[in-house]
């Protein structure tokens, strides 16, 4: 399992898409912060980076790459391994790559110019992001055996994370505007891990102020430490559900 792992990271850290990647986040970052007189303001347009650009290449990496892996997976599940252990490795493989690259494009800025706790907030958020979208993209990549509809499936799911369902979020507020919806927006926000991750980054900022009474009701919950520790462990169930149903599905496929 060791040596798979080794291999996928090397492989994947080696390829000049990451590497353009991890450098692009790097700019962007170092960029961001120096052109802002407050440090503060400068995680606030960085948020922004994460909250989209990381979701959309690690979905689309993450999927081009099991489907370009697919004779090389061939050639692992002729031998005698497990295809249990198979897909987990390349899962870490997959997931420690796009958490490296996301470290240190956006980690190291974050680090030297805001090494504050909203700073942390946010390089924690994006790392779960990264692996959280890994899982998705692998899931979709082994549901879908065609390729170029793998590749749509990601950049729907990505849509809907991104744009789609917050969209459906304001259309239920709208219809039910007359009705208390502050507190089950608590729970759809756990619906969508890219909300959950903003939702925690700016509660950090402080700028629940701006958000009227549900973001006192969503600081009042997300900004205690019990609601610091659910929301962490959804981001984790983000995690394992996706590569558990992937995994699930690729020990009964057939190769």
């Amino acid at each position: 399992m060791k040596k798979i792992i080794k291999y996928v990271i090397i492989d994947i850290l080696r390829n000049r898409i990451m590497l353009a990647y991890t450098l692009f986040l790097f700019l962007i970052g170092s960029s961001i912060f120096s052109l802002e007189d407050n440090s503060a303001k400068g995680l606030m347009s960085l948020l922004n980076i994460v909250l989209i650009i990381v979701p959309l290449v690690s979905l689309l990496f993450s999927a081009i790459y099991v489907y370009n892996s697919a004779e090389f997976l061939e050639l692992l599940v002729s031998q005698p391994l497990r295809r249990r252990t198979i897909w987990l490795s390349l899962f870490i493989g997959l997931a420690g790559s796009m958490a490296v690259s996301f470290f240190a494009g956006i980690g190291i800025p974050i680090l030297l110019f805001e090494p504050s706790a909203t700073g942390f907030m946010m390089l924690g958020a994006g790392l779960f992001l990264s692996v959280i979208f890994v899982a998705i993209a692998m899931l979709a990549a082994v549901i879908t055996r065609d390729k170029a509809k793998g590749i749509g499936v990601s950049i729907l799911l990505w849509l809907y994370f991104s744009v789609i369902f917050d969209g459906l979020v304001l259309f239920i507020l709208f219809q039910f505007a007359d009705y208390p919806l502050e507190k089950p927006m608590i729970g759809m926000t756990a619906l969508n891990p890219i909300d959950l991750s903003r939702v925690l980054v700016l509660l950090k900022m402080d700028v629940s102020v701006m958000m009227g009474y549900t973001g006192a009701i969503f600081k009042d919950f997300f900004g205690t430490r019990t609601g610091l520790i659910i929301s962490f462990l959804v981001l984790v169930v983000w995690i394992i559900i996706p590569a558990w149903l992937s995994l699930r599905r690729f020990n009964r496929k057939d190769l």
